[in-house]
């Protein structure tokens, strides 16, 4: 994962989100196109974004292609994460400004994230579906998947964030996941939606209360993986 490239968090939370956002296809096709902005950010993506000008970022990205995502929108997406970082220091400072002790999860401060960043953007253009938000009902796998990687903190998810507990996390509900839930009784629902995602993440917190997205990873290893049964899939992600 390319976000374990980065050992200063500042670098790490702007990497991470760039991948998040970029994260839908095929998983080289993913790999490329992130790559592709990192490449032109240099050793430094927080360097990169507080010192480039709106002006030259757009210049940078405006041949970006990546599926029907085009420059203008990443340029977006890239600006407005340059203005919550000029406003609020960190993009894990302005999160923890939408974060309220009496949230059962992330999904509320989500929402406020997503807004300040969309919001921040550039005149005339918003990151469109790069940039989801919670309150349309999405179940946001991306950013949910984001928030994973930078919340938590083992093997898989290099983490780094502070101030929010992995207890409020919410599963990354993509197709895969959506399907083992299924086959598990974790939900019986048949959207994947936000509201789904919360329902299969509070059936994961009967196993683990403090830590329940954490069996994310090893369970949609069962729909990538083929020759993974459901059980072996479930066992896998119990001794993780």
């Amino acid at each position: 994962m390319c976000l374990y490239s980065y050992d200063d968090v500042r670098d790490r939370e702007i990497v991470g989100l760039i991948a998040a956002c970029l994260a839908y296809g095929r998983v080289a096709q993913i790999l490329n196109s992130v790559y592709q902005v990192l490449a032109v950010m240099g050793e430094s993506p927080r360097a990169y974004i507080t010192d480039t000008s709106e002006k030259v970022i757009v210049a940078h990205f405006q041949g970006f292609v990546h599926r029907f995502a085009k420059g203008p929108q990443l340029s977006a997406l890239l600006v407005g994460v340059k203005q919550v970082i000029d406003d609020y220091g960190s993009l894990n400072a302005c999160f923890l400004d939408g974060v309220s002790g009496g949230d059962e999860t992330v999904a509320p401060a989500l929402t406020a994230f997503s807004r300040k960043i969309i919001a921040a953007s550039m005149d005339g253009c918003d990151p469109g579906h790069l940039m989801p938000c919670p309150e349309k009902g999405s179940a946001c796998k991306r950013l949910n998947l984001y928030l994973r990687w930078m919340v938590r903190h083992d093997e898989v998810d290099p983490g780094g964030w502070l101030g929010i507990s992995p207890d409020r996390l919410i599963v990354p509900l993509d197709v895969h996941m959506f399907r083992i839930s299924r086959h598990l009784g974790l939900t019986r629902r048949n959207q994947a939606s936000l509201r789904t995602a919360i329902e299969i993440t509070d059936g994961f917190r009967k196993w683990s209360p403090s830590d329940p997205v954490r069996y994310d990873f090893a369970l949609t290893r069962f729909g990538i993986r083929k020759e993974l049964s459901g059980i072996t899939a479930l066992m896998m992600a119990l001794d993780g």
